[in-house]
């Protein structure tokens, strides 16, 4: 497959640096929006599955997610100390690995939970205590380390599971606490540049994503109280409006033509608000259409994809936050990702992963498998909860230890 430079608008918000379309730097792609931009992948899978490219049995406990620059495919893992790991994408070879800090352990599961970041030469991982390193893309030499105590935050209680962004000259993250809930550091060095003062919320387990709005180019975060604006030049509160987030608040925010959109499980359900003139906040719906818990929500056009706790996978208007339709048969909860007109899912519980249609005409399943094998080491709590991942006509996914790495590319293209 050839690789063209691309340059969309959507990448812009993410990194000056430049990305190769078929490239999936940090956590959900590109824009953080689990959206790939590819095309010509496979309409349907064989019997059994997609083809079987490499699996690499020795990633280390945890549930962190990809991300692929290149030749090169970047994640993390416990053994022993949790690492930051970069494996070849050819044949699933690990390539070179780096100390991230000692390993967070508990009953769900032990190791790192977000994702690392890769920005031009370097990559960024935060491991499952807070630990946060930045190293070299190439070589793995750890060029600066710190950690979310040391920006006054205090361990959420299924550990840090936060995947940084780098945007421009620093990285975005959230240590949570009274010192300032967000705090960009300068990308070369780790140095503190601004933390949020004005908003101090505890650290719960989403990720930031940037925007453009009202002027302002601006990091928005959620917490189990709040969703916000913060302004990316001072760390300054540009708008924040109240979320009952119960328990644990995952989900990637969504922000589209002006609006954000938000949802959480435990009952909290979903809430969209607009972020008109002057940074005014409307509130325009809030329901349990979508009480998605962790699999994550994807915007395809004007509707919502993803799995709403009690209502199965749902299909919701973005615009009214109806639900167009909603499908309790055939595959579990668990997380999803969309590719070329097609919606991944993944089943947590059991490790299917089917091909459907993203259409709000109706739930339409063309494909099925079952991954396997399985880890033996995934505590009896735990469940398969790293997204999918899509990338240059492969599928990769996660069981603990395992990765796998599938051929999804349609020959003929």
């Amino acid at each position: 497959m050839k690789r063209h430079l691309i340059l969309p608008f959507s990448l812009l918000l993410v990194s000056s640096s430049l990305v190769i379309a078929a490239d999936w730097p940090q956590f959900r792609g590109p824009d953080r929006t689990d959206n790939s931009s590819e095309t010509g992948l496979l309409k349907t899978w064989p019997q059994g599955g997609p083809k079987v490219v490499w699996m690499n049995k020795d990633a280390g406990l945890g549930y962190a997610g990809y991300a692929i620059v290149g030749d090169t495919l970047y994640t993390m893992g416990a053994r022993g100390e949790e690492q930051l790991i970069a494996i070849s994408v050819k044949d699933g070879k690990e390539k070179w690995k780096a100390d991230i800090g000692p390993s967070y352990g508990n009953n769900w599961g032990d190791g790192p939970r977000g994702t690392p970041t890769v920005d031009g030469d370097h990559v960024y991982a935060m491991g499952g205590q807070g630990n946060l390193i930045c190293a070299d893309a190439k070589t793995g030499k750890v060029v600066w380390e710190t950690s979310m105590k040391k920006l006054g935050g205090n361990t959420p209680g299924w550990g840090y599971c936060e995947s940084v962004l780098v945007d421009g000259d620093n990285v975005i993250c959230t240590p949570g606490g009274k010192q300032g809930a967000l705090a960009a550091l300068d990308k070369k060095t780790g140095k503190l540049v601004w933390q949020s003062k004005e908003f101090t919320d505890g650290a719960h387990y989403a990720s930031i994503i940037v925007a453009e709005h009202n002027g302002a180019r601006q990091y928005i975060q959620r917490t189990a109280e709040s969703i916000v604006g913060i302004d990316s030049k001072n760390g300054k509160l540009l708008w924040k409006t109240d979320f009952p987030g119960r328990t644990a608040v995952i989900p990637t925010p969504i922000f589209h033509d002006g609006h954000v959109y938000v949802s959480a499980g435990y009952g909290a359900g979903c809430k969209m608000v607009k972020i008109a003139a002057g940074n005014k906040v409307e509130e325009i719906y809030s329901n349990k259409n979508m009480t998605n818990h962790h699999g994550g929500v994807v915007l395809v056009g004007e509707h919502l994809y993803g799995y709403s706790d009690g209502k199965g996978w749902v299909c919701q208007d973005f615009k009214t936050g109806e639900m167009v339709w909603n499908e309790k048969g055939g595959m579990g909860k668990g997380a999803i990702t969309y590719a070329d007109g097609m919606l991944y899912l993944l089943d947590e519980s059991n490790g299917n992963v089917a091909l459907i249609e993203a259409s709000p005409k109706g739930y339409k399943e063309v494909s099925k498998f079952t991954l396997k094998p399985q880890t033996t080491k995934r505590k009896p709590s735990g469940r398969i909860w790293t997204h999918p991942v899509i990338a240059d006509g492969k599928l990769y996914l996660r069981d603990q230890e395992l990765l796998f790495c599938f051929d999804v590319k349609n020959k003929n293209n």
